[in-house]
């Protein structure tokens, strides 16, 4: 058997292995690894192939997943021609498809060539809640794999820049946001000196332009209320500067721990976090509030089969729950940024129209920097195709 033919059928059969669970299974992204983990004769070359052709699969559900059944030999070839052009991919799609066409740049010329729709590879449900992401560039953005982005939290970029040219790591500044940085390639960022002294933190180029929005000013005594592991309190730290301050907290004791080691790898000291919901006043609260994550599913696309207009419908009660409770700890004159990453207006639009209703004393603020997003509804909704991001929503409410 050839060396593409076998890995057809090693692909098959992870196939068939994953699909009891992509359709319900919130934690695939884990089971994939294990499964690739678990076979000792997969080297690092095999397995970045296999996720690769099981991630383009996982975009292109509706496409290949009814070919498993009747004509597994097809699923794959679609998924070969389908999948980003890297080293581990390209001699696979070179043997599968040399008597297809190059893929196509267009979105629509890919579904023509296959007798598909493009519209399908998003859930019809989700239309109502964001008829823009069905728009072709935004079908197009979410069937791209994510890039990764950097954040340089250092006085010495060049530094950064000097070591990743010494790895042989191709990056790209943002055009639009200093301090952000593009790598390309796959490359394990966490493995580098940058990274182990807390120059640099992974963080998509979307959640950082957030809080950029803002217009924030250093000084003041901020809440990150919903901190999670970190990400957005140690810019939000770094953005206020020594003379600010960030407590913050969250529900998850271990993602609190996991803020605390990296605020300290980063060498930022006006960041404590608190051990219990805070009882103070502040003259700015974050609401990076939980959410279905529908702004992720280029990132994580097994999320947009797993997702359901329920579970959109569940995190808007609870989002409209986060900001009641917290909007009393926004002093006079304080500020409220409400984020999520999710392009349901659900979530998004109609939380913040909700909470202006109840809440009088709370006005929105017209962002600093829009950064060419639409604004709507008091907030920003970052779509995918505008800057390559993930899709975020963000709105900045003061309090009189």
């Amino acid at each position: 058997m050839s060396l593409a033919g076998s890995q057809q059928r090693t692909f098959l059969h992870l196939l068939v292995a994953l699909r009891p669970e992509w359709h319900r299974d919130e934690n695939l992204p884990a089971r994939i690894q294990a499964l690739l983990a678990r076979n000792r004769a997969f080297g690092s070359r095999d397995r970045r192939l296999y996720r690769e052709l099981i991630y383009t699969t996982l975009r292109h559900l509706p496409w290949i997943e009814p070919l498993l059944d009747t004509a597994p030999d097809r699923a794959v070839k679609i998924a070969a021609w389908l999948a980003a052009d890297t080293p581990a991919t390209s001699r696979l799609r070179a043997e599968l498809t040399a008597d297809w066409p190059a893929l196509p740049v267009s979105l629509a010329e890919r579904a023509a060539f296959l007798q598909q729709s493009a519209e399908a590879l998003l859930p019809a449900w989700f239309r109502e809640h964001s008829p823009e992401v069905f728009a072709p560039a935004e079908l197009d953005a979410q069937l791209r794999r994510a890039p990764l982005w950097l954040r340089l939290q250092t006085d010495d970029p060049a530094a950064v820049l000097r070591e990743f040219e010494q790895r042989g790591w191709a990056t790209a500044p943002s055009p639009i946001l200093p301090g952000a940085l593009q790598v390309f390639g796959d490359v394990d960022v966490t493995q580098s000196d940058a990274y182990q002294r807390g120059a640099i933190e992974v963080q998509d180029l979307g959640s950082q332009l957030l809080l950029e929005t803002a217009g924030l000013t250093p000084g003041g005594r901020w809440l990150d209320a919903c901190a999670g592991a970190g990400g957005k309190t140690l810019q939000l730290a770094r953005l206020l500067g020594p003379s600010g301050h960030v407590d913050a907290y969250d529900v998850r004791p271990a993602a609190l721990r996991e803020l605390a080691l990296r605020a300290a790898r980063a060498g930022l000291k006006n960041i404590a976090v608190l051990p219990a919901p805070a009882t103070a006043t502040y003259d700015g609260v974050l609401v990076d509030a939980p959410c279905s994550g529908t702004g992720t599913w280029r990132r994580s696309p097994h999320l947009k089969w797993t997702t359901t207009a329920r579970r959109v419908s569940q995190a808007a009660a609870q989002q409209q729950a986060i900001l009641a409770e917290l909007a009393p700890r926004v002093r006079p004159g304080g500020r409220l940024i409400y984020a999520t990453c999710s392009l349901s207006r659900q979530e998004n639009e109609d939380v913040i129209a909700a909470f202006l209703a109840q809440n009088p004393a709370f006005a929105p603020v017209p962002p600093a920097q829009s950064f060419g997003f639409p604004l709507r509804g008091g907030g920003l909704t970052f779509l995918p195709a505008r800057h390559d991001t993930d899709g975020f929503f963000v709105a900045s409410l003061q309090r009189t």
